[in-house]
Parts: structure tokens; sequence; C-alpha cells
């Protein structure tokens, strides 16, 4: 019984989570998400099956490449 209610409010929680996540910043949603996904005290298997969302994963992708053009940036003017 005390597990089903356990589960309920994790349930709960994330959708509420969830809906809370609409209209903030792709920054911040992917950290939430992070955050989330730790709070609600995930299994090990479920961390290991964790897919972040379509946006997040296009932040992400944004970032390395960000990143990369800089790191080639900085060689190409380290040289000159």
């Amino acid at each position: 019984m005390t597990l089903r209610v356990v589960s309920m409010k994790r349930e709960s929680l994330t959708q509420e989570i969830g809906q809370s996540l609409i209209g903030l910043p792709a920054e911040r949603k992917s950290y939430d998400e992070i955050v989330d996904l730790f709070a609600r005290g995930a299994s090990s298997a479920e961390v290991l099956a964790f897919r972040p969302s379509q946006e997040t994963q296009k932040r992400i992708r944004f970032l390395l490449e960000r990143n990369a053009r800089r790191r080639v940036d900085r060689r190409g003017s380290s040289r000159a």
C-alpha cells in the first residue's frame, strides 16, 4: 500500500514538474529534466534509460558545436 502511494506521488510530481516546464527557456528545461530524474529517486535502470527531450538534445548539440568552433578558432588564431 505504501509503495503504491509513493509511486503515485512520484507520478503526480513528475506530471506537475512536466507541466511547469512548459514555457521555460531550453537551458532551464535541460537542467530541470536532469534534476527531476534524480529528485524523484530514479533507479539505476531509470538513469541508464534516461533520454533527454528533443529540445534538450538540440540544445546540447548546439552547445557542443559552438564549443568545437571556439576550439578551432583558438587554434587557428594562435598559429597566426
